[in-house]
C-alpha cells in the first residue's frame, strides 16, 4: 500500500466512523496508535468532516444569531486545530528524512506535503456525499447520472493529487526537493496580532 492509499483508507474510516452518529458533539474514538501517523491523520479527517458539517448548519438561513456566533468560534478554533495538525504531518516527513543531503540545484516546492494531504483529506470528504445518490435505488436516473459525473471528476481529481503526493515525496527523498516546515498560526486566534483582540487590553 502506498502512502496516498494509506491516506485515503484512514480518511474514508474517520468519515464513516462520524456517520454512525453523524452528529458535531461525538467524541473522537481515534483507533491508531498515538503520536503514530495513522493517529494524526485519523484525526485530520475526524476534525475537517466535523467542521465540514458546522459549516453546513451555520448556512442555515434560520439559524439563532448567537448559535450561529458560537459555531463561528467553534470554527476558528477547528482551523487551528487543522493548521497544527498540517505542521505534524509536515513534522513527520522531515523526520522521515532526517538523513537525506538535499542535492545542490535542490529546489523548494510550492507546497508542502501535508497541505498536499490535507487537500486529500477534504476530497475524501467531498467523495462521500457525492457517491451515495449515485448508488441510491430511490433517485431518479437524471440525478444518478449528474452525481455520476461529478463522482468521476473527483476520483479522477484524487488519483491525480495522490500521484502527484507520491511524485513530491520521491524527490524529497532523492534530494531533489528539500522542504521548510514554517510555525505559524492562524492570526486571528492570537490576541498579539489580531487588532480587535489586543486593543481590547
Amino acid at each position: 500500500m502506498t502512502f496516498t492509499e494509506q491516506c485515503n483508507s484512514i480518511f474514508n474510516q474517520a468519515i464513516r466512523d462520524y456517520h454512525l452518529t453523524d452528529c458535531v458533539d461525538t467524541p473522537i474514538n481515534n483507533p491508531y496508535q498515538r503520536d503514530s501517523i495513522d493517529h494524526i491523520l485519523y484525526t485530520k479527517c475526524w476534525i475537517d468532516t466535523v467542521q465540514w458539517h458546522l459549516e453546513d448548519i451555520i448556512r442555515d438561513p434560520y439559524i439563532d444569531p448567537l448559535e450561529a456566533l458560537a459555531i463561528k468560534r467553534r470554527i476558528d478554533r477547528s482551523n487551528q486545530d487543522r493548521t497544527d495538525l498540517v505542521e505534524n504531518i509536515d513534522t513527520y516527513f522531515r523526520q522521515q528524512h532526517s538523513d537525506v543531503k538535499p542535492n545542490t540545484d535542490a529546489r523548494l516546492n510550492t507546497e508542502r506535503p501535508a497541505w498536499a494531504i490535507d487537500r486529500l483529506s477534504i476530497l475524501a470528504l467531498k467523495i462521500y456525499p457525492t457517491q451515495g445518490p449515485v448508488d441510491r435505488k430511490d433517485a431518479t436516473a437524471e440525478h444518478k447520472e449528474r452525481c455520476a459525473a461529478r463522482l468521476a471528476i473527483l476520483i479522477e481529481q484524487q488519483h491525480d493529487l495522490s500521484t502527484a503526493i507520491l511524485q513530491l515525496l520521491e524527490d524529497i527523498a532523492a534530494g531533489k526537493i528539500y522542504m521548510k516546515v514554517y510555525r505559524q498560526m492562524k492570526m486571528y486566534n492570537d490576541p498579539a496580532t489580531n487588532p480587535v483582540l489586543y486593543k481590547q487590553k
